[in-house]
């Protein structure tokens, strides 16, 4: 072109048009940027009148090569993606078209429609791209699109030497979400955490038997961020779950049991009473799985036979005890009621017992039930006056509150300790446990501060320091390492004592918290002495 003029410009694409010259046509639109806007309208307008398969790779080349220009005329994109839609033929000699460069529109194009005949060209072009944000976006849409067939490719990147072609892969098999594309995932889990959560959270997401077997399989783990995401999942994903939990009660791995317990009694389907019953009834080595039975039991309507319950209560770990005292609580009713005051009537050493446990377990049904008796005043009084102020102060608001006021009086009637004590940090994210805690560590001298969270424990620690902390290790959202981590940089090792208390007996969870700055592991089940006696490794115990 001599002169830039618009007339000229628009007689010279018109004649472009009709004669299929598009390398003419595509000169005189690289100067489109450079007319005014009526004429670039009236340029755009001549161009829309062409066949569409000469058409296409003109706007194509304007959104790619003048992006400025595109973006100030959105007609440009408008049109092309408009044709790529009505002529799906022309979409797919668009990608395999070598004479359009970029080919991003037309991928795009057919994620957003998922295409599945687009497939086989996606695939094609893959081979014969080197640009990794290429590939990336054609993994992407790929997904988008869903199609089964593109499987077998989009395993093969999961493999890949770039991080981000892996995680796009990932993203896209979790698309497609077919018993294969999941079975693919699971087979490329276990060299990489990162990668691992990613996985784990497509498996949440598309839920199948295969996802819900592999976050089953998670809990096994021996990374506690693992095992902690799959738990909270499963818990999210609800009663779907239950069925390939309950398989897990017939398993003899401890752990496996404790965690499968945690998350039915979170998921409170009561499709697990009867298999956790069955396992209690096999009285189980492990204390502190027959704790988590106790513990997800508490959780649970049980509707019938909840009087087998109380077997519990004669255990020979406090913690247990206290597990089935919550549940016998939550289930409570007048056989139980009648069978619990012939068990404390003797006023035996196991009558003792049981009246500690029920005043330190705060089960108010429990409680109340017997409190006109005289024979549970009497032993009640052990230690009650002696409990925790918390726990004090709760029978004694609820005492009054039903018009035991004699009976309140005894309690509050007693000359309560003055001398300030030592406080102690207890993290653990069952309740039931920090109940422990506070009837433990008060029994021991201690003042118990007492943390469901770590976030609120973190909190505090960087305002007071106490004698020592005592963590749980699988929580959610901050877990015991990281927990311990964080306090280590508040405090180094001599000055803050950390203990993790655990019922994780995992070799590589313990070389973790010793890593993470833990200056010592105590198994659970704890009571008064063991825990006398892992403190009394850093601190004096009165």
């Amino acid at each position: 072109m001599v002169e830039l003029s618009g007339a000229y410009m628009i007689e010279e694409i018109q004649a472009n048009i009709q004669t299929g010259d598009a390398l003419k046509a595509r000169l005189v639109l690289d100067h489109l940027g450079a007319v005014d806007k009526k004429t670039q309208n009236r340029l755009l307008y001549e161009l829309s009148r062409g066949d569409v398969a000469f058409t296409v790779p003109l706007l194509s080349h304007l959104v790619t090569a003048h992006p400025d220009l595109a973006a100030t005329l959105p007609i440009i994109r408008e049109t092309l993606i408009s044709n790529l839609i009505a002529y799906p033929e022309i979409l797919l000699r668009s990608l395999a078209n070598p004479d359009i460069a970029d080919k991003r529109v037309m991928i795009e194009t057919a994620g957003e429609l998922k295409f599945e005949e687009a497939t086989p060209a996606l695939i094609a072009l893959l081979g014969r791209t080197q640009n990794t944000d290429t590939i990336k976006l054609i993994i992407e849409n790929m997904g988008l699109i869903g199609d089964p067939e593109s499987i077998n490719t989009l395993t093969d990147y999961l493999y890949a030497a770039d991080r981000e072609l892996i995680i796009a892969a990932i993203h896209a098999l979790g698309q497609i979400g077919t018993n294969t594309a999941m079975h693919r995932l699971a087979e490329r889990m276990g060299t990489d955490n990162e990668l691992d959560l990613i996985i784990l959270g497509i498996f949440a997401e598309v839920q199948d038997q295969v996802s819900l077997e592999k976050l089953n399989d998670t809990l096994r783990s021996h990374y506690a961020h693992m095992r902690i995401y799959a738990k909270d999942e499963l818990v999210r994903i609800g009663s779907k779950a239950v069925p390939v939990l309950i398989e897990n009660l017939k398993e003899a791995d401890s752990d496996l049991l404790i965690h499968t317990l945690n998350v039915l009694g979170e998921i409170g389907d009561d499709s697990a009473i009867m298999p956790i019953r069955s396992l209690l009834n096999t009285v189980p080595r492990n204390a502190n799985v027959r704790f988590a039975a106790y513990e997800a039991l508490a959780l649970l309507p049980l509707r019938k036979g909840a009087y087998t319950l109380a077997a519990g209560l004669t255990d020979g770990e406090d913690h247990v005890c206290t597990a089935a005292a919550r549940a016998i609580d939550r289930n409570f009713n007048e056989i139980l009621a009648a069978g619990i005051k012939n068990m404390i009537r003797p006023q035996t050493d196991e009558a003792r017992h049981i009246v500690k446990i029920i005043v330190n377990a705060q089960v108010d049904n429990i409680f109340l039930s017997l409190a006109g008796e005289d024979f549970f005043q009497e032993l009640a009084l052990i230690y009650l006056p002696h409990a925790h102020r918390d726990i004090r102060n709760h029978y004694i608001a609820l005492l009054r509150e039903k018009g035991w006021e004699d009976f309140a009086a005894r309690i509050s009637g007693e000359e309560l300790e003055s001398k300030a004590r030592a406080k102690i940090c207890a993290i653990d994210d069952s309740r039931m446990i920090l109940n422990i805690y506070k009837a433990t560590l008060h029994e021991l001298g201690f003042d118990p501060v007492l943390f469901e969270f770590p976030a609120g424990a973190l909190e505090w620690l960087a305002r007071e320091k106490p004698l020592l902390v005592l963590t749980d290790l699988n929580m959610p959202e901050i877990s015991g390492i990281e927990l311990t981590k964080r306090i280590r940089a508040l405090y180094p090792l001599e000055e803050l004592p950390v203990i993790m208390v655990t019922t994780q007996s995992d070799v590589q969870d313990h070389e973790a918290a010793a890593d993470a700055g833990v200056n010592s592991i105590l198994i659970k089940p704890f009571n008064a002495e063991s825990l006398r006696t892992a403190m009394g490794r850093y601190i004096k115990v009165p």
